[in-house]
This record gives C-alpha cells, structure tokens and sequence, in this order.
C-alpha cells in the first residue's frame, strides 16, 4: 500500500502543494503554511502568505527547492478591497456578481510579479523549526529538553512511546521523528528491505520476518486541543504514526479501547498531577494500599478513592510492554510536584529514580577590543581603556580649544587694527594676508591631532595590526536561547520475572 510520505520524515528535494513548508524570515521568526496554490483565496494571485517583508503567493513556494531564497511579490488587492465594501454597504446583488466574476477569475490565477524588496527562505518542516512556528495553545516543550528527554529515555527506531498531556504538539514531532522506521503496512526484514515472494533467490522462511513500527500514543484531556492538534497530525502526514485519544488519563488510563496498544517502550507526562497517573502504568494491578498512598492528595482524588465500593469487573491491562524495561519521564515545574511523584514511584515499584534540571545556555566568546586606538575600526570599542588615555584624550581636546579661541582673539585684535589704520590713511592690505597665514602656520605646529587626522593615522596602522590576537578573551551568555526551568524525573520499571525466565536463564547462563 502507497503511503504520501510525511514532509518532517522525507520532506525531498523540493517543496510540493498540498505540504507543509516553513517561510523563514529571520533567524527566530518564522512562518508555517500548507501549500495550496489553487486554493480559494480573495487575491486573484490564489493563496497568499502576507508578512513585513512582503508578500509570498504560494504558487511562487511550490516547486521550488529547499534553502532557496523566494523574493516578495506584488500581489494585487484591488478586487479583494471592492467586495469587502460592497458586502460592508449591504448591496446583496452587487455582492454576489462580485463573487460569481471572483470565482470565474480564480479558474485561471494571474500570475504573480516580483516586488522590488523583501525576501524569505523556504526550508523544509522539522521538528526544531515547527517548534520555533507553531501555534501556541499551551506552554511547549522545547528543543533542549526534548532532545536531552528521548535520549534519557533510550527511544529508538521501531518504539512506542505514551505522550500525555500534548497540548501544541511539539513533543509529539520529536517524538514521532524518533520512533520512526517504516509507515504500516509497509512490511520490511530484518536487513530493513521490503518483503519479497518466498520463491525468491536467496530469501528464506527462517529469515524473513516482519518488524513493529514505531508509534506514538498522544493523550490530551482539553478537546478544543485535541481537535486543533488531530488537524495539524492529519496535515503533516503523520496519522498513521500517531494515536490522538482525547482522555483524562486520571480516571480511565492509558489502554486503547480496541486493545491495541499501546505496549509502550517509554512514557513522557506532561501533567499537573502525574503522580494520579502512575496508578495505570504498572505490570499488574496495584494493591489498596499503594494506591491509597499514591492518592494521598485530597485535591484530585483518583477513581479508585470514590465512595462506589463496588468492585470494578473489568480486567486488568497493562498499557507496557512486557518484554523489556520501561522507562518514564515527568516534566513538572515545581519542587512540590516531584516530590509527591517521586513517592508514587518508589511505592509503585519503579527504580533508578533521578530528577534533572536543564538551563541550556549558548556561549559567544570573542575577543574584547577597547581604547581610544580602535576608533573607527570595526568591531572596537573606542572608548578610553585606561586612565592615562582618558587624560591624554582631555588635554588634546582642551589644547584645541585654548588654540581656537587664541586664534579668534588675534583675528579680533587684527581686524581692530586695521581698523584703525585704514583711519589714520594708512595702507594695510598689502602683507595682511600673508602675515596671517605665517602666524596661523607658527601656531598650528603644536595643535594635537583632530578627529580626521586620528581616523586616518589609525587607517594607516590598520594594515599592519592582527586584530584577531588583539584584546582580551571574553564569553557572554545568549538569552534569547528557549528553554525551560522545569523538572525531569526519569524512572525504570524493570520487566517481570518469572520462574521460566529464570529457569531459561539458569540453563543457557548457568554452570554446567
């Protein structure tokens, strides 16, 4: 059976209609859209993704290869303005002509002209970037912490992992990325070829053999975002991979209804109270007393603390797969959570409990450059480095100023004596000139440098300075780093161990 590949598994080479592909306007800002190129739009250019550094028709993404930069285009308004007044001002007749002639425009879209500004990157959909773009309809969960959380958790190709709590989805791309190795339906070997006819050279019985695909059973307890996040799976190709149950798992577990699944490898909970919980995640059902203890909370009492003292009929399923150990992880923001979930742990049997806080923080280490010699020079600091250099640089100014206002002085004191000259009869406009330039040389020669004299003696001796070796080493954090400051408790529940078990063990491990 033919399976539409999903664009976060196998985006190919180019992006293709009817996909997700994620516009990139800045390096944190940017934009998802399902490529629709012959959607119904009111812009005769179709579909039109509207941003601040321009407009994108879909029809100008489509086609194009992955990394490419898109230019903005000019996309035309004019007919969307006119039936948005004509509806405004009540016109029923005139909107409707309006509409019949839009659709009859739409049949064949024009075709969209590049604007003179504005650009974008189209890149393919991941798990980091839906991340950074997604629709926040609860607090996310990050690329830092997911990535350390299903790398604790050990999940590999071919796993199934419980996911409660989905809210926007964003552990649930992660995680679907980590699980996977095949779509089902699609049978493979175990050298990861699809299977062939028993009549074929070389295949025998013995070895061909199907392997389980790896999936991820989602719970969320708030409709409108389950609803909104079976949308978006359904988008994105990855039905098939995903089980999306609208659920309190407080009150009915983790077992599917049609039993099938989940046989989970590993859990991700996502809870306020993951401690009510923990009650359904165990091998066998819990004795009264250890759920009494793990429901010690009056606050949100489980099922099992009502006042009905009948018995439930329904047998025991365990949502965990019985053949190899399981792990769980809990993301809680407070102390107070851990705690009351560390204890629902330890009295329900898992071990190997650890709590982990991640404060992921991005390094800049550069060199430092500072002092009055790096003015003008990029990336420098020009400002005084010491206070012998913040004195120097007082005195050069002060000495212009006492030289400026000397020469101002002198120039008064000579214009009053010609003055006066020229009315005594006198003729004083013959060496005027050229004893003012003398004096104005003389006084110059010890005048400290001006600004335009430094930036052309620090251009001169920029060409033989290293200024890779230059100033002091210095490191900054960077803030705009997303993360969380919440608490991961990581558990094991070790796998049941029966009498067989240990008596195959003693006879293929035991001395003979």
């Amino acid at each position: 059976m033919a399976v539409t590949p999903s664009p976060f598994l196998d985006p190919g080479t180019h992006a293709s209609a009817n996909n997700l592909g994620i516009l990139q306007l800045r390096r944190d800002q940017l934009i998802p859209a399902v490529l629709s190129p012959h959607a119904d739009s009111d812009y005769a250019e179709g579909k039109v993704e509207n941003t601040r550094f321009g407009s994108f028709p879909h029809s100008t993404l489509v086609g194009q290869p992955w990394g490419t930069q898109i230019l903005a285009s000019v996309v035309d308004t004019g007919s969307r303005g006119k039936s948005k007044k004509r509806k405004r001002n009540g016109d029923e007749e005139n909107g409707e002509t309006a509409n019949s002639n839009a659709k009859e425009a739409k049949r064949d879209l024009v075709k969209a002209a590049t604007a003179s500004s504005g650009f974008a990157h189209l890149v393919p959909p991941t798990p980091e970037t839906w991340t950074l773009s997604l629709p926040h309809r609860t607090q996310v969960v990050y690329t830092p912490d997911y990535s350390y959380i299903l790398q604790r958790l050990r999940v590999r190709p071919g796993d199934h992992i419980i996911e409660a709590g989905a809210g926007s989805g964003s552990f649930t791309h992660a995680s679907v990325r980590a699980v996977y190795n095949g779509y089902p339906g699609q049978e493979e070997t175990s050298n990861g070829r699809e299977d062939t006819p028993e009549e074929a050279v070389g295949v025998s019985k013995k070895r061909k053999r199907t392997q389980r695909n790896g999936a991820v059973y989602s719970f969320e307890y708030h409709e409108p975002r389950a609803r909104q996040l079976r949308v978006e799976i359904k988008d994105h190709g990855l039905e098939s991979l995903v089980t999306l149950t609208h659920r309190d798992v407080y009150a009915d577990g983790f077992c599917l209804d049609d039993n099938s699944g989940p046989d989970a490898d590993a859990i991700f909970l996502d809870l306020p109270a993951p401690w009510q919980a923990l009650q359904y995640l165990t091998r066998s059902p819990p004795s009264s007393a250890a759920l009494k203890s793990v429901s010690s909370d009056p606050s949100t009492p489980t099922p099992t603390t009502s006042a009905d003292p009948t018995p439930s009929t329904t047998p025991f399923r365990s949502p965990l797969n019985p053949r190899k150990a399981v792990r769980i992880c809990t993301f809680s923001p407070c102390i107070e959570q851990v705690t009351k979930t560390v204890s629902a742990l330890r009295t329900l049997g898992w071990v190997e409990i650890d709590m982990v806080e991640l404060n992921a923080k991005r390094l800049d280490v550069r060199r430092e450059r500072v002092g009055l010699a790096e003015e003008g020079v990029r990336g420098g600091n020009a400002s005084a480095a010491t206070v012998q250099e913040a004195v120097q640089r007082l005195r050069d100014v002060e000495g212009r100023a006492a030289v400026f206002h000397s020469l101002q002085k002198e120039k008064q004191d000579e214009i009053m004596r010609r003055a006066e000259a020229r009315k005594r009869g006198e003729n004083v406009d013959g060496d005027a000139k050229v004893g003012k330039k003398d004096k104005e040389s003389e006084r110059l020669e010890g005048v400290p440098p001006s600004k335009q004299d430094r930036m052309e003696k620090v251009k001169k001796e920029l060409e033989s300075r290293t200024l890779f070796k230059e100033g002091r080493l210095v490191h900054r954090t960077e803030p705009e780093i997303k993360t969380h400051t919440s608490y991961l408790v990581f558990a094991v529940l070790p796998r049941d161990w029966t009498k067989e078990d240990e008596a195959k063990a003693r006879k293929k491990w035991g001395k003979k």
